[in-house]
C-alpha cells in the first residue's frame, strides 16, 4: 500500500469507533511499554550508533521519560477521558453543561534526529491516549534509530491504526500532501512554516515545537558552582544538540570571572582533559552540522575547548568569551556545545533586549534573590522556564511543554498531551420535561422586564 491509501485506511478505522474505547487505548499503550522493554538493548545501540550517546544517558534522556509518560497516561486515562461537569447559566435552565475530550481523528507525527527515539514515542503516547490513529514520520539524519521505530511499530500495529512511514520512499512533500486532523511537528521554524502552509489548505490543527535561543541568565547573589555546573551539564548533554539547550549565558560582571573558572572547572570534571575521546560525551549528527559549528567558532574569542574531529563527529565543550548580541554566535540557535558569554551589569537592560528576540523555548535563571525570581519569571515571555537548573522541567510529565511565537505553539507532556491530541467538545444537555416558552416570540414587555433582572 503507498501512503494514501494508508490515510484512507486509517480514517476509515477512526471512523468504526474502535480506538475510541479506553479499553483499545489501555491495551495498546500496555502493548508499547512491553515492546519498550524487550527492545530495549536495540534502542540504546541505535542511539549509541546515531549519537554516540552512552548507555545511561541514552536510558536516562529518552528511554525513563517515555516509561513515565506510558505510566502516567495508564493509570489517569479513564479519570482523563470522563466528562467535565461545567457551570450552567440561569437563562439556560433547567440544563446541565459539560466538556468531553474526544480523538481529532488522523494524526500525523513528525519527529527530529537530535532524540529521534523520545521525540518520536512522547507525541505517540499522547496521540494514542487520545484515541487517534497515528502516522509518524521519523528523520533520515539519525538512520538507526528510525529504522529500528519502524520494524518495532510497523512488525506489532496495524497500517490502520499506526504506521511509521519508511523515510527512503516517502518525501516531505508527499507526506504534507495528505489531509491530516492534527499535524505535530518537532524541529525547525522554517520547516515549521511550511507545515503552517501546507496544513491551512485542509485547515488541520497543528502544533510545532520549534526551539529557539534559551538564555540562561547568571545574578550576581548567584549560587556560582552550581550555576556552573548546571550550565555545562545542560549544554553538554547530547552534545548541545537539544532544542533547550541554555544557547547562551548572560552573566553578571560581578562574578563573571569566577563563573567562567567554575564552567571549566565543571567540563573537565565532567568530560576530562580528551573530551574528544571521552565515552561519556556525545557527537555531533553528521559532517555538515559539525562544519557548521566549526565554522562558527572561526574568529571567536576560544578560552577553553575548540578541539574538534571530522571523522568521529566530535566537537569539544568550547567556551566563547567577550560575545554581544552582534555576534554570529547570536544569529541563530546554535544546537552544539558551545558556550557563548555576555556579560552584563545591568538585570533590566539585559531583559529588554532579551525582550527584542524572538520568544525563546526555554528560559534559565540562577538567583537566590526571590523579587528577582518573581520578576523574570512572571515579565519575560518564554515557553518553559526553570530557576537554578536546566533541562529538568522537560523530564516532568505533570507540565505542559511548549513554546510561544518563535519557538512553536502548542503543548504536550502526561495530561496536556492528551489534551493536545484531542478536540475540546462542549455539550449543553437541555430537561426535556420543561419548556423555556419565554425565549420563543411574540415577546412581550414582561420577558423582557425579566431578562433585565438577571444580572
Amino acid at each position: 500500500m503507498n501512503l494514501g491509501q494508508i490515510v484512507d485506511l486509517q480514517r476509515e478505522y477512526f471512523y468504526s469507533g474502535e480506538t475510541k474505547t479506553l479499553d483499545f487505548r489501555l491495551r495498546n499503550l500496555q502493548k508499547l511499554r512491553d515492546l519498550l522493554i524487550t527492545f530495549e538493548d536495540n534502542i540504546l545501540m541505535a542511539l549509541s550508533k546515531d549519537l554516540g550517546k552512552s548507555n545511561f544517558e541514552a536510558y536516562a534522556s529518552e528511554l525513563t521519560m517515555a516509561y513515565e509518560e506510558i505510566k502516567l497516561a495508564t493509570e489517569n486515562l479513564s479519570e482523563w477521558m470522563e466528562p467535565i461537569a461545567e457551570k450552567t447559566p440561569l437563562m439556560a435552565m433547567p440544563a446541565k453543561s459539560y466538556t468531553l475530550f474526544e480523538p481529532m481523528g488522523v494524526t500525523l507525527i513528525i519527529s527530529p534526529w537530535n532524540y529521534p527515539f523520545l521525540l518520536a514515542i512522547d507525541p505517540l503516547i499522547g496521540a494514542m491516549a487520545a484515541g487517534n490513529t497515528i502516522i509518524l514520520k521519523t528523520s533520515r539524519k539519525s538512520k538507526h534509530t528510525s529504522s529500528l521505530i519502524r520494524e518495532i511499530i510497523n512488525a506489532n500495529f496495524d497500517p490502520e491504526y499506526i504506521h511509521v512511514v519508511d523515510n527512503e520512499q516517502v518525501s516531505h512533500d508527499e507526506l504534507l500532501s495528505y489531509n491530516y486532523d492534527h499535524i505535530f511537528y518537532t524541529g525547525g521554524a522554517e520547516v515549521g512554516k511550511k507545515i503552517m502552509q501546507d496544513a491551512s489548505k485542509n485547515l488541520s490543527k497543528v502544533t510545532l515545537e520549534l526551539g529557539g535561543k534559551s538564555p540562561a541568565i547568571v545574578e550576581g547573589d548567584a549560587n556560582i558552582g552550581l550555576a556552573a555546573r548546571s550550565i555545562a551539564w545542560g549544554n553538554t548533554v547530547n552534545a548541545g544538540q537539544t532544542c533547550v539547550s541554555p544557547d547562551y549565558i548572560l552573566v553578571h560582571a560581578s562574578i563573571k570571572d569566577r563563573f567562567v573558572r567554575e564552567l571549566e572547572n565543571a567540563l573537565l570534571e565532567f568530560y576530562g582533559p580528551d573530551p574528544i575521546n571521552c565515552t561519556d560525551y556525545a557527537n555531533i549528527i553528521n559532517k555538515d552540522h559539525l562544519e557548521k559549528l566549526v565554522g562558527l567558532l572561526r574568529g571567536q574569542n576560544i578560552i577553553y575547548g575548540g578541539e574538534f574531529d571530522s571523522n568521529n563527529l566530535k566537537l569539544a565543550p568550547t567556551i566563547v568569551d567577550g560575545v554581544d548580541f552582534e555576534n554570529k554566535l547570536m544569529d541563530e540557535e546554535i544546537f552544539g556545545p558551545i558556550f557563548p558569554i555576555i556579560t552584563y551589569t545591568n538585570l533590566n537592560e539585559v531583559l529588554y533586549k532579551v525582550k527584542t528576540l524572538p520568544k525563546p523555548l526555554a528560559l534559565y535563571l540562577f538567583t537566590e534573590n526571590e523579587r528577582t525570581k518573581e520578576k523574570v519569571m512572571y515579565n519575560m515571555e518564554f515557553g518553559n522556564g526553570m530557576v537554578n537548573d536546566t533541562l529538568m522541567m522537560v523530564s516532568n510529565p505533570y507540565l505542559q511543554f511548549g513554546g510561544v511565537g518563535y519557538s512553536g505553539q502548542g503543548g504536550y507532556h502526561g495530561y496536556y498531551g492528551f489534551k493536545n491530541f484531542s478536540n475540546q467538545k462542549s455539550i449543553m444537555e437541555a430537561n426535556s420535561n420543561f419548556e423555556m416558552k419565554m425565549k420563543y416570540p411574540p415577546y412581550d414587555g414582561g420577558a423582557l422586564n425579566i431578562l433585565r433582572k438577571i444580572k
